[in-house]
């Protein structure tokens, strides 16, 4: 294909000419293809099925009653199963509610209100004119972004390298700025490019001087054992951190979100055993323990750690075709135009695109009017404001294989128009 960056003005207008007459019969098909956020599709929970029959006891493996009040920080077998599966001691583990989300605003919470072992309260720096920071990657996670919104913390982004986050950056900045007090990460697969951070680069953020001495690592390994293409391993942050004198410094973030059930799940946060115990003690406030029901289901649906990369291994089978018909779909209709530029993920549940500067915004509303629903363009950016106005996350999850192909089709149509409509404007046309 030659790169429309290369072509004349007249041969762009031809183009765009015959692919406004391409784009017009996709229109006309009144189309709903909805790819705005990584949802599991239906054939994904039904390998989960099982989850829903009727439990075979209620009783744990201690003589607990699962049905009552208690054990604030989860059952033990569950507690064991993910600690296992993850490679994290138990004992420092704590087994939410459904949502790793909730676990995440909750300790982010927590630290704003009653700050940590004896530090000041994060909130206390904002009203007294010192708002408290954040590095956030990018392109990253738009609810973790929107948390720090929330909460009035202020988000300092940093670019996300092949092996994670710039992390000369990161020491500098975090190493300089005593208001600087964490950083979020999606160390695996991550949230959108598929980026899977190096050896090197977690023993740096593990070790790595900061001003503040109650800097936090938000550690939201979501895609930990998502591997669709190859299985790639990560060092473990809570290990890293206690073994450079930093024991406290990460919280680590996992839920069955993507695993069993969306909005029945389970989710756990993991952290040192001081930590713990501290994040416990502002929980006793909050609930007497959670839903002890229905982590008893998942320790009887999974059993083991084997069982449940068994169950992953299924879920891969089914999302590799989708991951294969997007990218197929964007070589053969984008490769070598020099519109756009994309990522090929190892695993995870995203494909991130990058079109030419300031053609964003304008792919992603074509593509709504020819009903492909995408994740709006900048919500990969922090307060939504891509500089660039260039990242475009991809969703291949949820749609049919048919539909997700179509959907690509028409995704790849608008790149190429606002792309063309970039160029002619630069020319002045």
């Amino acid at each position: 294909m030659k790169k429309f960056t290369e072509a004349s003005s007249a041969e762009l207008k031809t183009m765009l000419r015959e692919l406004q007459e391409r784009y017009d019969a996709f229109c006309a098909q009144n189309l709903k293809l909805n790819m705005a956020r990584g949802k599991p599709a239906p054939s994904q929970l039904d390998l989960s099925a099982p989850l829903m029959d009727k439990m075979n006891a209620y009783t744990l493996e201690d003589g607990t009653d699962a049905r009552n009040y208690g054990i604030l920080e989860g059952i033990p077998e569950c507690r064991r199963l993910f600690g296992e599966t993850l490679g994290i001691a138990p004992e420092q583990i704590i087994i939410g509610g459904n949502s790793s989300l909730n676990v995440m605003f909750d300790t982010l919470s927590f630290l704003c209100l009653f700050g940590t072992h004896g530090s000041m309260p994060w909130h206390y720096h904002k009203y007294s004119g010192h708002p408290v920071k954040f590095l956030c990657p990018v392109p990253g996670y738009d609810r973790h972004f929107k948390i720090c919104e929330e909460l009035g913390i202020e988000m300092i982004p940093v670019p996300l390298l092949d092996d994670g986050p710039d992390i000369e950056m990161v020491k500098k900045l975090a190493g300089e700025d005593p208001y600087i007090k964490g950083i979020w990460c999606v160390p695996l697969h991550s949230n959108p490019q598929g980026v899977c951070y190096s050896d090197p680069v977690v023993e740096q953020l593990a070790s790595m001087e900061t001003a503040a001495e109650d800097f936090r690592i938000f550690w939201d390994n979501a895609y930990g054992i998502h591997h669709i293409y190859e299985e790639v391993p990560l060092k473990n942050i809570l290990d890293a951190c206690s073994h450079f004198h930093n024991p406290d410094r990460a919280y680590y973030f996992f839920s069955t979100s993507k695993i069993s059930f969306p909005g029945a799940g389970i989710a756990l946060t993991a952290s040192s055993l001081d930590n713990i115990k501290e994040l416990k003690k502002h929980m006793s406030a909050q609930t007497i323990g959670h839903d002890k029901l229905n982590q008893l289901r998942h320790v009887q649906f999974f059993k083991s750690k084997e069982n449940l990369k068994h169950h992953m291994e299924l879920l891969a089978k089914q999302l590799r075709p989708k991951f294969d018909a997007v990218l197929d779909k964007l070589e053969s209709n984008l490769e070598g135009s020099g519109l756009a530029k994309w990522s090929h993920p190892k695993g995870g549940y995203f494909v991130s695109l990058d079109t030419m500067p300031g053609c964003a915004k304008r792919t992603v509303e074509l593509a709504k009017q020819a009903g492909v629903i995408m994740t709006e363009a900048g919500a990969t950016y922090p307060y939504g404001k891509d500089p660039l106005d260039s990242n475009i996350r991809i969703a291949p999850t949820y749609p049919t294989l048919g539909e997700l192909e179509q959907a690509i089709d028409i995704f790849t149509v608008c790149i190429q128009i606002a792309g063309i409509e970039k160029l002619l404007n630069s020319k002045g046309e």
